[in-house]
């Protein structure tokens, strides 16, 4: 299938700036595929997922399988990533997911997603700081002797995390790629480790069996293992800063959900076998987020357990910087097309960076962590004190508003396709991407169903339905905003998803 000529990156042929000027142009290869596959990498947070997501999993939902169900995931996210990455050659957009859903969906459809995204993503960055705050103040505690309040270095991270996102993004890569090495190194030490010092029951594949995936618990434990994959789907929202993103991006795309499936298959099944298959739900229920640290201790020794600590700290750092480039990035999409005043649609002149949207992330994660902290009157080992709510409850909003994007994102690219009659050569995509959007929505209702038991609330708790129903909200905004915008401003709605080619248009129009 061809692409329609006025749709090509203006960005590449200078377009924008004899136009606009750079200052509303993200600056383009300045990410090669190592740059880009470490950016969208560190969001997954491998060591948070192997210390925090599996023992959680493994605990609260009692599922044995859960190394097979990061595999069947692994299948339903590459399923989603064959029509998404080719989607991605034809729409290069800071956007991404509101870009792709505004193509196929039309342009109030891309407004909801937009305000979604913003949301969602803003969730997932500000929610780590919670549990940032709460290990680096027990690391002080235990190694230093010094106690201070899970708020500080939270603040602190904040304003790291904002300075950095003002410089170039090809220094955000090299920071977030030193964590990120490191980080799976450690782990796969511990895989090495578990399987040469097996449990009781030997190199068992017990964890492998369908029959693992029984009872009521395995819908809510796909919720809980489709977060550890969160991440993989930013690498459009970089689209504007490679040189060949019709290449990079759908190569990026399939190596993080490809490495990302096995590496936490085989990381969750190295869990089992150090345990044992029979012993992993009552060993995880017993030490919690401490069961990675209790088994690399006996099998490991003291320090490589002390650095493990360390790098668990560094690895939500990483995380946190990844996010937060996203969302800026997205805040500079929208201030681009109309979507958010026009401050957010334009770069810092020094770096190149979208400094006004990561200005914006910045700010409201002070005021959220600020916020949680004067809210915080109970000891930080209780499961109801806020510095562990901020985790769960903004981690769950986050990771629902991304897999309502990306079924959403699935229809868009079946409809995208078919409008331009390309349903014959694209067929096999177009199936791809309505089986990823199906799965996705079933995971998607298992979430907002099963919410009260994500965040650890009771059953008649109205967080049940206010946490999900925040997103829902966004969602409706979004919309209502690119209904005033489609009779107010049609002219703004018609640029809704169309990023660098908007100047394409504007530069024809004035010639």
């Amino acid at each position: 299938m061809t692409t329609d000529s006025s749709r090509t990156n203006p960005a590449a042929s200078g377009g924008i700036s004899t136009f606009k000027g750079e200052e509303r142009a993200l600056r383009a290869d300045r990410l090669g595929t190592g740059g880009l596959l470490l950016s969208v990498l560190a969001a997954t947070a491998p060591l948070m997922v192997v210390a925090g997501v599996m023992p959680t999993t493994f605990a609260v939902m009692g599922i044995v399988g859960q190394p097979l169900l990061f595999v069947v995931l692994g299948v339903v996210l590459i399923l989603f990533s064959i029509g998404y990455a080719e989607m991605s050659r034809h729409v290069h957009n800071a956007g991404a997911f509101y870009a792709y859903i505004s193509r196929g969906l039309g342009g109030t459809a891309g407004a909801g997603a937009a305000l979604v995204a913003l949301v969602a993503y803003n969730a997932l960055q500000v929610g780590i700081y919670g549990i940032f705050g709460f290990e680096v103040s027990g690391l002080l505690a235990t190694y230093a002797d010094v106690q201070i309040a899970w708020w500080i270095p939270a603040l602190v991270a904040a304003l790291a995390v904002g300075l950095l996102g003002w410089l170039k993004i090809d220094v955000n890569a090299r920071v977030l790629g030193v964590l990120l090495v490191i980080e799976v190194l450690l782990v796969v030490v511990f895989d090495i480790a578990a399987i040469a010092d097996p449990g009781k029951e030997g190199l068992s594949l017990h964890a492998f069996n369908p029959d693992t995936l029984t009872g009521a618990g395995v819908g809510t434990a796909l919720c809980f293992c489709i977060a550890a994959f969160l991440g993989f789907e930013q690498a459009p929202v970089y689209a504007e800063e490679t040189s060949r993103p019709h290449v990079l991006v759908p190569r990026v795309m399939f190596l993080a959900v490809g490495g990302v499936a096995v590496f936490f298959a085989l990381s969750s099944w190295a869990l089992t076998v150090a345990t044992g298959p029979a012993a992993i739900v009552g060993t995880s229920q017993k030490q919690s987020a401490g069961l990675l640290f209790f088994l690399t201790e006996s099998r490991l020794g003291g320090t490589f357990t002390d650095v493990l600590h360390v790098l668990f700290v560094t690895g939500m750092f990483a995380a946190l910087l990844s996010f937060h480039n996203v969302v800026a990035r997205y805040a500079f999409a929208m201030g681009r097309e109309g979507l958010l005043p026009a401050a957010f649609g334009r770069t810092s002149g020094s770096s190149g960076a979208p400094g006004t949207g990561s200005l914006l992330q910045t700010v409201v994660a002070v005021v959220v962590v600020v916020a949680f902290a004067i809210a915080d009157d109970k000891p930080a080992g209780d499961p109801t004190a806020p510095v562990l709510q901020l985790f769960t409850w903004f981690g769950n909003i986050g990771a629902l508003g991304v897999i309502v994007l990306m079924a959403a994102a699935s229809l868009s690219v079946v409809v995208f396709f078919a409008r331009r009659g390309a349903a014959g050569t694209q067929a096999w995509r177009l199936i791809t991407s309505a089986l990823a959007g199906i799965a996705l929505l079933v995971i998607a209702g298992y979430t907002v169903k099963d919410f009260e038991v994500l965040v650890g609330a009771g059953p008649d708790s109205s967080l049940s339905w206010v946490l999900p129903g925040i997103i829902g909200l966004a969602a409706l905004a979004g919309v209502a905003l690119g209904l005033v915008l489609r009779v107010r401003a049609p002219e703004k709605h018609a640029r809704i998803g169309l990023g660098n080619e908007a100047f394409q248009l504007d530069k024809a129009a004035s010639s």
